[in-house]
């Protein structure tokens, strides 16, 4: 069996698709820029490569189809790293992208940076290649996160509703698309939680996983920018960040979506499932 490339192994959601993949006997590549930090996974091999070096990662995919493309990490140069690595896999004669893109991709989404993954999205369309979008929304994994060191969670969503989703029920997906790629040729998955709650119901129920009190404070939009003052990030990096919850407040990351059953015949995880099953 040809190999299937996985990027992201040395991050959480591609180690998850790749140790699933590993699960089933499945023979593997892993990309990785520190190779070294890869996981040691039965039928695998690992190569070095970077999103931004089309030469290195042309080299690292030739001779493998399909290939899990987990999005570059934020920065301002990020769409240029995607282009450069979809014309990678052109040239490197890979059949069929799966990328992790964003719950509500478009160009006049809130969220900043679905807009990237919408551009990114239209850059593969484009090549013609066989291709699979997993919208992913917010990470369940992630709201604890968010929450300030004396228990506040601070941003403008008001009273929106998230249905976040947990890396582990967006791997479960991915490694169902992969494989069987022929079964999802130009599908968009919005992938969700099967739940969507508040800020408020979420800062409640790590109240009670936590063992503190965690709360939300509706922030304003100028708030919100001023709180944030204090890592001295760039512009469009603040932009991110508080787009994330006026995007939550527009309603934009509310709809809860069937994918994560429908595809792999097991629920998504709620925020409460999620926890307790990380306190065993």
């Amino acid at each position: 069996m040809t190999e299937i490339a996985v990027t992201g192994a040395t991050g959480v959601l591609g180690r998850y698709v790749a140790q699933n993949l590993a699960d089933r006997g499945v023979a593997i590549r892993l990309l990785a820029r520190t190779p070294e930090k890869a996981p040691l996974l039965p039928d695998s091999t690992v190569r070095a490569f970077s999103y931004g070096d089309v030469s290195a990662a042309r080299q690292a995919l030739e001779g493998t189809r399909v290939l899990f493309m987990v999005s570059a990490s934020e920065s301002p140069d990020r769409l240029d790293q995607h282009r450069a690595f979809v014309d990678a896999a052109v040239g490197a004669g890979i059949q069929h992208i799966v990328y992790t893109s964003f719950f509500g991709a478009s160009p006049d989404a809130t969220f900043t940076l679905a807009r990237d993954h919408d551009v990114t999205e239209k850059y593969i369309r484009a090549t013609g290649l066989d291709h699979t979008f997993l919208r992913d929304n917010l990470y369940l994994d992630f709201l604890g996160a968010l929450t300030g060191e004396d228990g506040v969670i601070r941003g403008p969503a008001g009273d929106g509703l998230l249905s976040a989703v947990a890396r582990v029920d967006i791997a479960r997906v991915a490694a169902e698309v992969l494989l069987d790629t022929k079964s999802h040729v130009g599908a968009t998955y919005d992938l969700t939680g099967r739940e969507a709650r508040t800020l408020t119901d979420f800062a409640k129920i790590l109240s009670r996983h936590q063992g503190r009190t965690v709360t939300f404070h509706d922030e304003s939009v100028e708030e919100a920018y001023e709180s944030r003052r204090v890592w001295a990030a760039d512009d469009w990096q603040n932009d991110a960040w508080v787009s994330t919850y006026t995007a939550i407040r527009a309603g934009e990351m509310a709809t809860v979506s069937s994918s994560v059953e429908d595809i792999t015949g097991v629920p998504p995880l709620t925020l409460d499932e999620f926890l307790t099953a990380q306190q065993r």
